[in-house]
């Protein structure tokens, strides 16, 4: 025990310094020097302040032979720090206060949300806006939409995601179903997309649309030809089409909107209609397009975006659309969406993401850069777009694109639509 106040001052603060070397800088020379001093300090006062004094006596081969001696307390010698130690000390915590003045100050580890996306294309402009607005980075784990869902569902509650975010309103529902996405009220995500674009619960909302419709060749259609998705199977056709196949998630997605307009028999009777005229099979909306420029087939359907691409590179391409059922029920759309992950560790911060991916702003970027059509219809589209003129979309619940997913696949295989 030390019982002089000073020196007990004197060691606390010296003990500081130490912890505090330690705590910045693991094994510096500084500390290892500091904790030498200290444990001097520390045995000579103490040896100072006791009664009985620990005698050293080197016996043979060294070795210590400890033995206690007790001296009367007015005959026990003075024991004192060594002078130089002493005066060492002030400089011993300067050198301190020089290695902790060179280190770069502890900055608190970054916000950050953890994204699943099965989107290839067009939200890297918008995840960098959101950082640079909020301070919140955005860590993306990319793979196709199956492969996500099944990892959320393995992970469970020691999923990382606080976002899901997918292609094709059907992989939302499915997802919702599965109880991985969780709900979120949000006044900013009702303000900002149209109701048959978000999920009735509030698990996810579609952040791009995209229009499903009829392409055909501009040097061998007359498009005064075209009308509906129905008419595709008018014998005129008979040979002229190409299709994708009916397992793809659009396509399914299409058939299950029109299940839920028009029911099943009247759906099947329209398929039947397409497959009696020989559908050419490809794997690909851009084939499909490329196929029609060829002549190879003079119509077909595929989604909106993949030609302005093709046309972003290409201005002659010998390809445009033809906004299906304009008359009637309105051309089909589906969504790219995301939501909230179930178990999401950062809650907030996603909320905050999907939000920002809603506004005019980031609506705006996603526009330009995958030739989507924005969800916020307060967002301008992207020029290569808005040269196709306005349409009339289809405002059955892109819900229904999961909810009759079975039934659509169903449909197709009892037809022979392959």
């Amino acid at each position: 025990m030390v019982r002089d106040d000073g020196e007990r001052s004197l060691l606390f603060d010296l003990d500081m310094a130490i912890n505090q070397v330690n705590r910045a800088v693991p094994d510096h020379p500084a500390a290892v020097a500091l904790t030498s001093g200290y444990h001097n300090l520390l045995r000579r006062w103490a040896d100072a302040s006791r009664p009985f004094i620990k005698v050293d006596v080197i016996v043979d081969l060294g070795q210590p032979n400890n033995r206690m001696a007790y001296i009367p307390r007015d005959e026990r010698p003075v024991m004192r720090p060594i002078p130089n130690l002493l005066r060492l000390i002030p400089a011993m915590l300067g050198v301190v206060s020089i290695v902790l003045g060179l280190l770069p100050v502890p900055v608190p580890a970054a916000e950050e949300v953890v994204l699943y996306t099965a989107r290839h294309y067009g939200q890297e402009r918008a995840f960098e806006a959101f950082t640079q607005k909020t301070g919140i980075q955005v860590r993306t784990l990319n793979g196709e939409a199956g492969q996500l869902f099944e990892r959320l569902k393995a992970e469970g509650d020691r999923s990382p995601a606080d976002v899901f975010f997918t292609v094709d309103a059907g992989n939302l529902w499915n997802a919702a179903r599965a109880g991985l996405l969780a709900p979120v009220a949000s006044a900013e995500l009702v303000k900002n997309i149209p109701a048959h674009l978000r999920d009735p619960e509030n698990r996810w909302v579609g952040l791009t649309m995209r229009a499903r419709t009829i392409m055909y060749n501009v040097k061998k259609v007359n498009p005064a030809d075209l009308s509906r998705y129905e008419a595709l199977g008018d014998p005129r056709w008979k040979g002229r089409i190409c299709l994708r196949t009916s397992g793809y998630i659009y396509n399914q997605s299409l058939l299950a909107t029109m299940i839920k307009r028009d029911g099943v028999p009247r759906t099947e009777q329209i398929v039947r209609g397409w497959v009696a005229n020989q559908p050419i099979i490809i794997n690909g909306d851009t084939k499909i397009l490329e196929a029609i420029a060829a002549g190879q087939c003079d119509v077909g359907l595929t989604n909106s975006y993949y030609l302005a691409r093709i046309l972003a590179k290409d201005p002659n391409f010998p390809v445009a659309p033809f906004w299906a059922n304009q008359q009637t029920t309105g051309t089909h759309v589906n969504v790219s969406g995301g939501g909230v992950a179930a178990h999401a560790k950062n809650r907030a911060g996603a909320i905050k993401l999907l939000e920002f991916l809603s506004t005019i702003e980031a609506q705006q970027m996603f526009a330009d850069t995958s030739m989507e059509f924005p969800a916020n219809p307060k967002a301008e589209v992207n020029p290569i777009v808005k040269a196709w003129g306005p349409f009339k979309q289809d405002d059955v619940h892109v819900a229904a694109a999961g909810e009759f997913q079975a039934a659509a696949a169903r449909l197709a295989d009892r037809i022979g639509y392959k």
